[in-house]
């Protein structure tokens, strides 16, 4: 294969290995999701083709996982896995309502985290373009504990793994929940610049990600948060966008893009409120591939899995560079009719409500504040790189 075409191949990281565990029948993320994203994908002739690559699983190993974790959660985590009860796996984040331990709970996450490893690895390799492991993105994981549903925090995994390649690493996180593990693991780390756009704090887990939070020591600078109000809308992201991300993200001028894409920020989720439009979603992965450089997407949070199956399906669209049609494969339909799913169009409507003018003037005044204290810092880093 020549060189050119080596560069544009993309790696599809296939989540079939995870169908068979379950978070429980009242738990509002659905593993099933998984598999309806990549048979969606399948159906609309975007997985076996020439450029593309689909990967297995595999599980993490426990000495890449110590890059972030702790020897004692991870010990935690197996002992819980294994059925045995664990004295103190509740000050882990383990066995609670939104962390449940479920049967193979460690080969679980270390699976996910695995995943994206892979996915980082084939950038380093040179053999990748663009990767995309859609059962990645858990990004509130802690060293010593688990959280938000994140029991392994497969984006600081694979950060960590671009990082030993000497890469600077720009993450974008566009889930409705702030990206606070990942934002935590890199605070102080000058060559990871961490951007999160979420629903803020004030109103929604984890209650973090506010503007005022920016790095610190030699990482000062390099952490950005643009909280929105709920109803943000389209309007609101594009505003974002527009001012912040893409202006931060080329004056920082990183080797490779995380982003993590987590689709509850899409409107009907039914665990946050910024109405973003399946169109919008598919906008903000346009600007994404814009940027021209290696881009690895995770996949994240999502609680309507109609809206989580349609958004990754066109965000690797745009990484494919392909047209998606908006008329879904009536294949595909059948089988996610006896899930529950029944949807026939990718994108949904096209008419999109207006940004609320109190969500505007919210944001405008973050935006000012990031211009103020962060983007500077990142200007005169370029400068004197």
């Amino acid at each position: 294969m020549a060189e050119t075409e080596t560069r544009m191949m993309k790696v599809l990281v296939d989540p079939e290995r995870l169908s068979r565990f379950d978070f429980g029948p009242a738990h509002p993320f659905k593993v099933q999701r998984l598999a309806l994203t990549f048979d969606l994908l399948r159906a609309y002739g975007l997985i076996d083709r020439d450029d593309v690559r689909v990967v297995a699983l595999r599980e993490a190993a426990d000495e890449e996982a110590l890059g972030f974790h702790s020897q004692g959660y991870l010990e935690a985590l197996r002992l819980a896995s294994s059925g045995m009860w664990v004295p103190n796996q509740f000050s882990h984040g383990l066995g609670t309502t939104d962390n449940p331990v479920f049967p193979d709970v460690y080969e679980w996450a270390m699976l996910v985290a695995g995943g994206s490893i892979d996915a980082a690895a084939a950038l380093i390799a040179e053999d990748a373009q663009r990767s995309f492991n859609v059962a990645g993105g858990l990004h509130h994981a802690m060293p010593n504990r688990a959280s938000g549903f994140c029991h392994v925090n497969d984006g600081v995994l694979a950060i960590q793994r671009l990082r030993a390649a000497g890469k600077r690493v720009t993450y974008v996180d566009i889930d409705a929940h702030h990206g606070d593990g990942v934002q935590q693991a890199f605070y102080e780390d000058p060559n990871v610049l961490t951007i999160s756009i979420h629903q803020t704090g004030y109103t929604i887990f984890p209650g973090t990600g506010f503007e005022e939070e920016i790095g610190q020591a030699a990482g000062r600078g390099y952490a950005i948060n643009v909280p929105l109000l709920p109803g943000a809308g389209d309007e609101a992201y594009d505003e974002a966008f527009e001012s912040v991300v893409i202006p931060a993200i080329e004056g920082f001028r990183p080797d490779t893009l995380v982003t993590q894409l987590g689709t509850d920020a899409v409107v009907g989720d039914a665990l946050a409120n910024l109405r973003m439009s399946l169109r919008g979603f598919e906008r903000a992965a346009e600007r994404f591939r814009s940027l021209g450089v290696p881009w690895l997407a995770l996949g994240g949070g999502g609680y309507d899995v109609a809206n989580v199956v349609r958004a990754w399906t066109l965000a690797w669209g745009v990484m494919l560079e392909e047209a998606v049609p908006d008329e879904i494969p009536s294949g595909w339909m059948t089988t996610a009719a006896a899930q529950g799913v029944t949807v026939s169009r990718l994108r949904g409507p096209s008419d999109v409500p207006p940004t609320p003018d109190r969500v505007m003037e919210a944001l405008r005044n973050s935006v000012e504040s990031i211009r103020r204290t962060v983007l500077p810092i990142l200007e005169d880093a370029a400068g004197r790189g």
